[in-house]
């Protein structure tokens, strides 16, 4: 099967300045890091795209617009199902003491929990005091398919991505730590930036070669490459589309280097106010998001 191939380079999605509307564009300048430019209210353009994120055909037109606000580059609803690797980069797993897993270890995410550029992180008041919930960053290449996937090999895997972006994983690890399941530690409401744009996969030949950071309040926590992932972008689609589909839209997000803020001592731990972006190279720039404690009512009792 041939990889697919898109007519754009770079993809965001935005609000309009000229029409108040959503709009999907290729950035005019072809180095410019859109998330960056947004964070520093520089002002950006792009060319319109006609058509849908998720069709190959979708052409780039000559209208320029500018962009108003930064939006996920894919809506909740174009992505429909989040999975996530958690221990799959050989650093983190030994910072955390933990065994190399034998297999990818798989967990989902609601699409009510992603965010796109510069919207606030939302620590929910059950996850309060953050000192004792202890709310983690996870930068994370974020694998877009474009085509259904199921029983894919190694070979042809990446002929079913479309787009590369970036993620942020944040994770909750009292409530990681106190169960098998990650699922409900890693999925509460506006807690997983995407963005700030999608990044062709036929510009990005090897996934393996990417570096990616964390920044929060201007110190890089993180800073790591996709090299050392256990299981690489192949061997990923591979083995999750074994009996299953991948549809169209679906996101993977691949794991996370050394440098989480759970396992440092004393452990480091987002809180209200914190700016933190995730960064990663091949074009995909830099994601802003700052942090917020949620107040309010009374807090769950658990």
């Amino acid at each position: 099967m041939a990889p697919l191939r898109t007519q754009w380079t770079r993809l965001i999605r935005f609000l309009a300045a000229e029409t108040g509307q959503v709009h999907i564009g290729e950035p005019v300048d072809p180095k410019l890091d859109v998330g960056l430019a947004i964070h520093q209210k520089k002002t950006v353009k792009a060319y319109e795209i006609v058509g849908s994120v998720l069709d190959p055909a979708a052409q780039v037109t000559k209208n320029v617009l500018t962009v108003k606000e930064l939006l996920a580059p894919l809506s909740r609803e174009d992505v429909g199902l989040v999975r996530c690797l958690g221990l799959n980069y050989a650093d983190h797993a030994a910072e955390a003491n933990l065994s190399k897993p034998a297999y990818p270890v798989l967990f989902y995410k609601p699409i009510t929990s992603l965010i796109g550029p510069e919207v606030p992180v939302t620590i929910p008041k059950h996850v309060q005091p953050v000192e004792k919930h202890l709310p983690d960053y996870e930068v994370e290449l974020t694998v877009v398919i474009g085509r259904p996937a199921k029983n894919v090999s190694e070979a042809d895997a990446l002929d079913y991505v479309i787009a590369y972006t970036a993620g942020n994983d944040i994770s909750f690890r009292y409530h990681q730590m106190a169960v098998s399941q990650w699922n409900f530690s890693k999925g509460y409401d506006n807690t997983t930036p995407i963005g700030p744009c999608l990044v062709a996969a036929h510009t990005i030949p090897d996934p393996q070669s990417l570096p990616l950071k964390t920044v929060v309040n201007g110190k890089t926590v993180q800073d790591g490459t996709t090299a050392d992932q256990i299981f690489n972008v192949r061997q990923t689609i591979a083995f999750l589309s074994q009996g299953t589909t991948l549809l169209p839209g679906s996101i993977i997000m691949t794991g996370t280097p050394k440098g989480v803020g759970f396992v440092k001592k004393p452990p480091v731990y987002l809180k209200n106010g914190d700016d933190m972006n995730v960064w990663l190279g091949g074009g995909i720039g830099t994601l802003f998001n700052a942090v917020v404690e949620e107040r309010g009512a009374e807090k769950a009792k658990l």
